[in-house]
Formats: C-alpha cells, structure tokens, sequence
C-alpha cells in the first residue's frame, strides 16, 4: 500500500469513508490528466479507423485484463453505433500462445513474437502499463517503431521508459506503486474515450 492510501486508510478506518477518500483521491488524478492527450488519443483511434489499420492492445496483469476489455469496447462502437467499425485486437488474450511463447522463448518475447506475425505498417500499439517499465512492453513498442507502426502510451507514475519512448503518452500520475487507482484511470479513460466515440459517429451519420 502506497503512502497516500495509508493515509487515507488512516483518516477514517470504516469501509464507507475509506471508500469516499478512495473516490476523491481518484478524481484529484484523473482531473491532472492532459485534456490534449486524451484528444491525441481518440484522434489516433479515428485515423487507424479511416485508414483501415489495425489497433493493437497489450499489457500485464491488471493492464492485460484492460488491454482486453479496451480493444471490445472499442471494437463495439462502430457497430453499436452503425457506422464503420475499429479494427482491434488484445495480444494478451490468446492464453495457449502466450504461455507457448512464454515457455519456449521467454515472456519478454510474448508481444514482439505476435507483432511479427500480425503487424503492418501504420498500425497503432497501445500499451498500457502501470509502471511503463515492463521489457515484454518496452520491447514490444520498440518493434512497432522499426516496423513503421505508431505507438499511444497509457501510462502510470512517472510513465517510466514507455512514455519516454512512446510516440504519445497519457499517464495518469499517481506516486509509484499505486497500482489500484492507475488501473482505475486506465479503465476510465477507455470508457470516457470508448463513449465519446460513440455519439462522434452517431452524428457524423445522422
């Protein structure tokens, strides 16, 4: 547990009010995150849609399991909203191949192994990461950049070499190893950015 959610812990130890400190520590986050980056975002999504490029999610642990649910939601709202669809995918999700290529090369080859395989140029990497330190990540990110791919950071704490190295970056900037509420911020930046989306489409096709 990080410094600043033992102090919350500290002010107020029932489940409720730890639960409203938990919620405005987030929100004093999310509110630091650059509005610019979150438009650089959803228009890196809508020109990988016009181009017809494919976006590809990857993470670990929790950032895998937004990895996965960002590359659906994302991939829902062209048809939900009848309109053209994303063209996505999750490279965390495949289980056999991951620990095939976990087992037999590494785990730090477990993206650059599929990105061989399915990357084209001018496609979109998303790595999400709350350290933006992991090497399966960092290495991952370097190929796309060999391969002539565009790479869109989501980060935590400081946002680590992946931002340094990323061609953009959104961080929500919490002190290192807040896991917990960078996760939350990633899972909110997919579902503002997802929604957003959304009601873009809906009114270009009215």
């Amino acid at each position: 547990m990080s410094n600043q959610l033992r102090d919350i812990f500290q002010e107020g130890q029932d489940t409720g009010s730890y639960f409203k400190s938990y919620i405005d520590y987030l929100h004093q986050q999310l509110q630091k995150i650059d509005d610019s980056a979150l438009e650089a975002l959803t228009q890196a999504f809508l020109s990988a849609r016009e181009n017809n490029k494919t976006i590809f999610f990857i993470g670990n642990g929790g950032s895998a399991a937004t990895a996965s649910h960002f590359a659906q939601d994302l991939a829902t709202v062209g048809r939900k909203a009848g309109g053209k669809r994303f063209r996505t995918l999750s490279l965390a999700d495949n289980n056999s191949y991951i620990t095939a290529l976990g087992n037999d090369l590494g785990y730090e080859h477990i993206f650059t192994e599929q990105i061989h395989t399915l990357f084209t140029p001018g496609d979109l990497l998303i790595p999400i990461s709350a350290s933006g330190n992991s090497p399966n990540i960092i290495a991952a990110v370097e190929l796309v950049k060999q391969l002539g791919g565009h790479v869109f950071a989501i980060a935590g704490f400081d946002g680590g070499k992946l931002a340094a190295i990323s061609d953009n970056s959104i961080i929500v900037a919490t002190p290192k190893g807040e896991y917990g509420p960078v996760e939350d911020g990633h899972m909110i930046i997919d579902h503002a950015v997802t929604s957003y989306l959304m009601q873009i489409i809906k009114r270009q096709i009215a």
